[in-house]
Formats: structure tokens, C-alpha cells, sequence
């Protein structure tokens, strides 16, 4: 371990496992490292059932009437990824439910055909919107959008937390729109992947990413000291040896004097012996609550999954709801989308304090991660990975270039 590297990472949450990835791929020299015995730090998937039910110092065990305990992956914090965008097998998930009438569904297909047709270096497909100074408000009002589908195309397909982007120029909304679109094309029913056996693999898949491109990884591993020398860091002390580097990344959890609370999540993990009424049966879906329909300040979010995607014994689903905390208790706002659950076997609640770091870290060299959000899509954890690697490298992330070298690795068809 002593030794000298360009980069040494901190946690193997999938922020980290990333960003690891990638800076391998970009031929730094990466010492990866995790004070726990397994991959995924905050993002890991528990597997036995007996394990999760450790893991929230519960006194009894899981009944027999829950199957198998090695027949469940569960995920401690749920994200979707967007289809067009992995080193590991997908499931596309459900298709988004029926909320409109008949006219309102004409006035959004014409809405969705404007944003598909839509270039934004060509006027002629602009139809008197300026991408530019036009606001989002406009746009739906041009195409006379009635307040829950504005609710639906902001928050379930655009993916905003809040409505502020309605009074700001349209062309990043539109272009978020398209995104969802052009996912759903690619797999009919839903814009949505999943991998099998749950999000543990993620993590999992870019550590092997790294260790083709010369990484190297240490699981079980304490951090005594970041070594800092006038004022940036020089290295990482475990267990006596000094490891060398230029730079650090890390997760919050490894430098508590770097970062600040900035909220707090609640997730409370939903055993279900059937599948969410009026969504046709579907074996996984997403669900948003906006905001606007809840009287709240963040939306409420619901992600299934189930047997069908080797997380759970057979016959069994697992919902999990997350909403960023605003009161002081919790638990009764997330209520209407418990309500969507019932009946439910079992619950784990966890709150969860989020964190983010305190300055850029150009100055120190050390990077720190956010805790990841209450969203069950991967928009905020991506921003925080190209933000991270600007602020390491002074240029912006290309995937394209990314994605070739990935695909000198695994080929084609394992993407």
C-alpha cells in the first residue's frame, strides 16, 4: 500500500464506483478503498432477508411465509436509471399510468410531438417558442395544459424537484422531455431500467471497470488519517502505511469536518405479499406524488420492484417511499403514498441525515460526494458525478468517449 497514486477513492457507494471507473479508464493510477467488507456503502442491496432485518436491530426474524432468505436483494436507497444513457442485466420497468380524459390527451400528444420534432438549431421546428427566452409556463400554455398533466410532464417525466423551472427559458426542459422520450422508444413500455438482482450490482460493475483499467481495490480496509500537508491532500494513513495521491475522492461519512447537513430524507422499505392497485398488475413501477397534489414543499416518490427482478421471493414485491423531511414527524407525510401500498407485511423506516461538502475542494484536492436524495431516479447522483470530475479535471465528462472505451472492454451487446 505504500505506494504513489494519481487518485485514492473512499467508499463504494455508486457515486465512487464511478467516478473511480472512470478515472482508470482515463489511465490515473486509483487506489480504491472501503472501511466495510462489502461494495456499495450507502447504495448496497441487503441480501439475506435476515440481514435487513439486522441491519434495522429488529428483534424478530422474517416469517416463513416470506420465502427463502437468499431469494432477496434489497436495495437500501432505490434508483431507476433512464434508458438512453452498465456492466450488468436490465429489466425495463412499468409504463406511466392513465391521468388524462380524451381531449387532454390530444393536447399533450401534439405537446409531445412539438418536443420530439424540436431542434434547437433549427428555427423552423420552434413553432414560436425561443428556446432561449420562452419560459415553460408559456410553452404549456401554448399547448393548453391542464395543471395535473403539467404536474406529470415537470415532476415524473422532466424529473424537477420544484416548479421553479416553469419561469425559466424552456430548452433544458425540453430537452429533459426528450431524454424520457427517447428512453421510452428504445424499450416500448417503459423509459426505465432496473438491474437484476438489484442496485448492489451497479457499484459492482464499474469496481471491475477499474480493476481492468489497473485499479486497485480494498474492501474491509480502516481510514486512519487523511494526510493533508499546507492545506491539500498528500495521502491516506490505514492500518500504519501511508498510500500517496494527488487527489481524494470520498463519500461524506469519510471527512465529517468537510461537509454540512443540508436536510434530511425519510425511506421506509414496504414488504408486499401483491402488486400497487390500478397499475394493470405491473410486476415494477415508479411512482411520483408532486408536490402541488400533496400541499408539500418536495415530491413523495414510490419505487417497486419485485420477483421479477431477483430481489424478492417468489410472489413478493417491494415498494420503497422517500420524500425529502419537512416536519417533525416524518412518518405522516409520507402517508398518502403508504396509502397506494396497503396491505403491507412489513416496514423498515429509516431517516437519514443528507450531506454535502462545504467547499469545492480545488483548493484541498479532496472531492466530497452528496449524500444521495430522496429521488428514485439517477438525475441528481449523474449532475454530482460531472460535477465532481469538472472540478477534478477543469473539463467537462464525455460519455461518448467513455462508452467506446467501455465497449473495447465488455463489447456491444454487455452495455
Amino acid at each position: 500500500m505504500d505506494e504513489e497514486y494519481d487518485v485514492i477513492v473512499l467508499g463504494t457507494g455508486l457515486t465512487e464506483c464511478i467516478l473511480s471507473g472512470i478515472m482508470s479508464v482515463n489511465g490515473k493510477k486509483v487506489l480504491h478503498m472501503d472501511r466495510n467488507p462489502y461494495y456499495g456503502g450507502e447504495s448496497s442491496s441487503i441480501t439475506p432477508l435476515e440481514e435487513l432485518y439486522k441491519r434495522f436491530n429488529l428483534p424478530d426474524s422474517p416469517p416463513e411465509s416470506m420465502g427463502r432468505g437468499r431469494d432477496w436483494n434489497v436495495d437500501l436507497i432505490p434508483k431507476f436509471l433512464m434508458a438512453n444513457g452498465h456492466n450488468c442485466n436490465f429489466k425495463p420497468l412499468f409504463e406511466s399510468p392513465d391521468l388524462m380524459g380524451m381531449f387532454e390527451k390530444r393536447r399533450f400528444r401534439k405537446f409531445l410531438v412539438f418536443v420530439a420534432n424540436f431542434d434547437e438549431n433549427d428555427p423552423k421546428t420552434f413553432e414560436g417558442v425561443d428556446p432561449k427566452t420562452t419560459t415553460m409556463r408559456d410553452v404549456y400554455k401554448k399547448f393548453d395544459l391542464g395543471q395535473d398533466v403539467i404536474d406529470f410532464t415537470g415532476h415524473a417525466l422532466a424529473l424537477y424537484r420544484t416548479d421553479d423551472y416553469l419561469d425559466v427559458p424552456c430548452l433544458e426542459t425540453i430537452n429533459r422531455i426528450k431524454l424520457y422520450s427517447e428512453s421510452l422508444a428504445r424499450y416500448g413500455k417503459s423509459p426505465y431500467l432496473y438491474p437484476l438482482y438489484g442496485l448492489g450490482e451497479l457499484p459492482q460493475g464499474f469496481a471491475r471497470l477499474s480493476a481492468i483499467y489497473g485499479g486497485t481495490y480494498m474492501l474491509n480496509k480502516p481510514v486512519d488519517e487523511i494526510v493533508m500537508e499546507g492545506g491539500h491532500v498528500v495521502g491516506v494513513k490505514s492500518e500504519g502505511e501511508v498510500a500517496r495521491c494527488k487527489q481524494l475522492i470520498c463519500d461524506p461519512s469519510y471527512i465529517p469536518d468537510r461537509v454540512r447537513k443540508a436536510g434530511q430524507v425519510i425511506r421506509v422499505i414496504c414488504v408486499l405479499s401483491h402488486p400497487i392497485k390500478n397499475t394493470n398488475d405491473a410486476n415494477s413501477c415508479q411512482i411520483i406524488i408532486p408536490q402541488n397534489q400533496v400541499n408539500r414543499n418536495s415530491d413523495i416518490y414510490v419505487c417497486m420492484i419485485s420477483y421479477a427482478h431477483n430481489v424478492a421471493a417468489q410472489g413478493k414485491y417491494i415498494a420503497i417511499v422517500s420524500t425529502t423531511v419537512e416536519t417533525s414527524e416524518p412518518e405522516t407525510e409520507i402517508e398518502p403514498a403508504l396509502e397506494l401500498l396497503e396491505p403491507i407485511d412489513k416496514k423498515f423506516v429509516a431517516i437519514s441525515d443528507l450531506y454535502e461538502p462545504t467547499d469545492d475542494g480545488t483548493e484541498s484536492q479532496v472531492f466530497a460526494s452528496s449524500s444521495y436524495d430522496a429521488t428514485t431516479h439517477f438525475e441528481t447522483t449523474c449532475n454530482d458525478i460531472k460535477d465532481i470530475y469538472k472540478r477534478m479535471t477543469g473539463s467537462d465528462f464525455d460519455f461518448e468517449n467513455m462508452k467506446r472505451k467501455q465497449n473495447d472492454v465488455f463489447g456491444e451487446d454487455e452495455q
